[in-house]
């Protein structure tokens, strides 16, 4: 035991002076550090996780320097503190320094991201500070640089905060790939993770640490984080439920919570929804103006700080914002959180709701307020998951080639790297555990030659061999292009918005500016804007007074149903035929709707699948109701009328929604009780798939993001970026030279892998269709539109209706 050293009694004497004493947790995080352990820390919202590992550290600080722990300054880069998002950076760092201001010792913290200014990171460069936040990005920038061993060469210990949120993207295969690194520059280095909601937490830890490492250490604390969920019940059920209309006319009851508390967070899922919620909140309570902010990734970074800094300050009622304040933010005014419409996974309301009472003993308050009726099954769901502590796992990636390309050529644009060294690193990651050596002479001879394919082309030649055996970047040119687009975030090229007169209002998508003529209005940022033009790929815009304007929609923007969730909600059906005597006051008044749905049709009980064919004066439908998200439903719509156009000449359209899915067609269609099982069953499941969704335009669409973050495209210097449709026909350029010339490129094969995996949830449709193979199949045919289908039909009038041509034609669907 450490517990009795100059350290650990420096902490707790200072946290003492406090009214405070470390939780067991706390205590036993700091004992694996000082004993050089790694591991990963799991404990509830506001329980201090962040003290856990850095009050760690100092304590060994001051055990290393017990006589001169308060005077030594410049002592080089200690602690690196990962984490995913930007506004947790400034936060995290305004904790880490009240302490070591309080302690008179003499760190400090710094923070590079892509908000941190030229000035900030050259002085970084020249002297480190001892703690450094940073993002995933800037990381793999920061390994960019000449010279880069000699920042970490007295670095101690790498935090990896809010674990859980990159553990299963691009992003976390970047930081296995730099810790890789870090680990050979600085032997004994410890790693911690930090993730308040995960369900695998025993992979979790063997990603971060690597497939090798089996003295990781899980401390999981012994806490539970009171959370009081309450839903926002519309006075009338309406008994024709259907997305996104509800939720504005719920506003009125919104109001007195806000009013009630001290500061309120309100959570869209999109920013364009965050856009409308506060635009109407300031058209019918004006007396909000000054009080209430808009907070999302769109909006101009100094304005976004603001926001943040106004929180903290408690000067703000209420914040309208998207999952840009989702994580570990911790802003203690904030006593209420509103929930407008599903968060369509149980970790996400988790997080959300841990944003308000983020103290210890405070209770977490959180509203649900429906955006249309079903959604209020979820809410009961999400009760019921939170009672029996169902929190969803994350999958972590596996051989992303795309990454790995691109993170080598930052590893040449610096000093090179020696490929022997640079292979059993690379190995040692969770992500390439499995990596062949040939496939790594093939990512060496892609990026020395540009491959079988591309070999006559010098841009693709981005490594040369030294005459020391190193793989290093010799250009000037590919160098400088790779640093500006280190990253995997990908998105529609984005357009900078400004007032004609100066001043910089936020970003926004080139493909929603391309719709807009001048003079058409357009909401960012809480402001109405007049469109002018477009000029040094510039948005110029004069402010607009009031009145009806565009509200942009950015890509990207659906969350589909989790499979915890989707599970959940099943099991909640099976109160549904009995929803007047539910314990669940969400299930009690859905009542109406469900006694329509009963009369109808049927409610499909956790055990069976729910089927029904209805003829309208639009043609045959047939409804299927899996509940197990958009994207599993994408695939089985096309699976099935797949199959069923191999029993008669028949042609489809499509729509789908979270709950279910319609296949529409102008001639009776042909799935009956007797054929049912077989048609949605698991035999040539493979040859089907590929047959039915076509599998090869799904891998070029996502082979687009593939060749950017691999560096096969350039996407423009800054302000100058290339046309999302320039993009789109040189990716699929490559995608077809690759397939006609160079079938065994690794990065074609993962376009195939996440097309399958990820755009169709491959292993989750599988599992659906097990399940349904079990399940008992119910065939129904109502004489009209039921509760349950009605958001499905509506969500496919959508694509081809204007809103006010859709409003109308609601109203006669409901009528009839």
């Amino acid at each position: 035991m450490m517990s009795n050293s100059k350290g650990w009694n420096i902490i707790t004497e200072w946290l003492a002076q406090k009214g405070q004493q470390p939780f067991a947790f706390q205590e036993e995080a700091w004992e694996h550090l000082l004993h050089g352990r790694s591991g990963l820390v799991n404990a509830p919202t506001g329980f201090g996780k962040t003290f856990s590992l850095f009050l760690g550290a100092l304590i060994e600080w001051i055990d290393a320097h017990p006589t001169t722990y308060q005077q030594q300054q410049n002592n080089g880069l200690q602690l690196i503190w990962i984490t995913p998002l930007r506004a947790l950076a400034k936060d995290i760092g305004r904790a880490m320094e009240e302490v070591i201001a309080e302690l008179n010792i003499s760190w400090k913290v710094g923070i590079r991201s892509g908000d941190t200014s030229t000035q900030t990171r050259k002085a970084q460069q020249v002297q480190m500070p001892e703690v450094l936040i940073i993002t995933p990005e800037s990381m793999h920038i920061l390994l960019s640089q000449k010279g880069y061993p000699k920042y970490f060469k007295h670095l101690r210990t790498v935090v990896c905060d809010e674990w859980h949120e990159l553990l299963g993207s691009k992003r976390g295969v970047m930081v296995e790939l730099a810790l890789s690194r870090l680990r050979t520059l600085s032997p004994g280095l410890r790693t911690w993770g930090i993730s308040a909601t995960i369900g695998n937490l025993d992979e979790a830890m063997q990603v971060l640490l690597g497939p090798g490492n089996t003295d990781g250490m899980i401390v999981k604390a012994d806490l539970h984080k009171q959370i009081e969920l309450h839903s926002i019940i519309p006075p009338e059920i309406e008994k024709y439920p259907w997305a996104g209309h509800m939720g504005l006319k719920l506003l009125h009851q919104a109001i007195p919570i806000i009013e009630e508390s001290r500061t309120t967070l309100l959570f869209t899922n999109t920013r364009m929804m965050a856009e409308m919620w506060y635009q109407e909140i300031l058209r019918l309570y004006p007396e909000f103006a000054g009080l209430i902010a808009l907070h999302h990734g769109s909006i101009d970074a100094e304005l976004r700080m603001w926001v943040e800094e106004a929180l903290h300050n408690g000067v703000l009622k209420l914040v309208v914002c998207t999952s840009s304040l989702d994580l570990g933010v911790d802003f203690r005014p904030v006593d209420t959180v509103i929930q407008v419409g599903s968060p369509k996974g149980v970790a996400r309301f988790l997080q959300r709701a841990g944003r308000s009472g983020h103290s210890p003993n405070e209770v977490s308050k959180i509203w649900f307020l429906p955006t249309h009726a079903l959604e209020l099954v979820e809410a009961a769901a999400l009760k019921t998951a939170m009672k029996e502590e169902v929190v969803e796992s994350r999958q972590p990636v596996m051989l992303a080639w795309d990454v790995l390309l691109q993170y080598l050529v930052t590893l040449g644009v610096s000093d090179g790297f020696d490929p022997a060294i640079a292979f059993d690193e690379v190995k040692s990651t969770f992500c390439f555990q499995d990596i062949e050596h040939d496939e790594w002479l093939w990512i060496l001879s892609f990026l020395t030659t540009g491959g079988e394919a591309l070999y006559q082309y010098d841009e693709f030649k981005k490594l040369e061999i030294t005459e020391e055996g190193l793989y290093a970047c010799l250009s000037r040119k590919i160098s400088m292009r790779h640093r500006l687009h280190i990253g995997t975030i990908v998105s529609d090229a984005m357009l900078k918005v400004k007032f004609m007169t100066g001043g910089y209002i936020g970003v926004i998508e080139e493909g929603f500016i391309s719709r807009l003529s001048p003079g058409d209005f357009f909401t960012l940022s809480g402001r109405r804007l007049e469109y002018v033009m477009i000029k040094d790929m510039t948005v110029l815009v004069r402010k607009a007074g009031p009145g009806k304007s565009i509200v942009p929609s950015w890509n990207g923007g659906r969350v589909p149903l989790s499979a915890n969730l989707g599970h959940m909600l099943r099991a909640k059906f099976n109160e549904a035929s009995k929803a007047a005597k539910s314990k669940d006051i969400e299930i009690k008044s859905l009542s109406p709707l469900f006694e329509l749905q009963n009369f109808l049709s049927y409610i499909p009980r956790e055990d069976e699948l729910l089927i029904e064919n209805i003829y309208t004066k639009d043609g045959h439908h047939l409804f299927v109701y899996p509940f197990e998200g958009r994207l599993v439903h994408e695939v089985m719509a096309a699976l099935l009328a797949y199959r069923i156009s191999q029993l008669t000449p028949i042609t489809f359209s499509i729509a789908m929604n979270d709950y279910g899915f319609e296949l529409l067609s102008d001639q009776p269609i042909p799935l009956t009780q007797e054929n049912a099982h077989q048609l949605l069953g698991m035999e040539n499941l493979m040859i089907d798939l590929q047959t039915s969704v076509n599998a090869t335009e799904m891998a070029k669409r996502k082979f687009r993001d593939i060749a950017v973050i691999a560096g096969l495209i350039f996407q423009g210097f800054p302000g100058k970026h290339k046309a999302n449709r320039h993009l789109q026909s040189s990716s699929s350029l490559l995608f077809n030279v690759f397939k006609d010339y160079d079938p065994q490129n690794l990065l074609l094969r993962q376009a195939f892998n996440e097309a399958f995996f990820y755009q169709m949830e491959e292993a989750r449709l599988r599992e659906a269709l097990e399940r349904i193979s079990h399940s008992k199949i119910i065939l129904t045919t109502p004489t009209k539109l039921t509760p349950f289908c009605f958001p499905i039909k509506v969500d496919s009038l959508r694509e081809t209706l204007t809103s006010e041509k859709l409003a109308d034609r609601i109203k006669r669907m409901t009528l009839e």
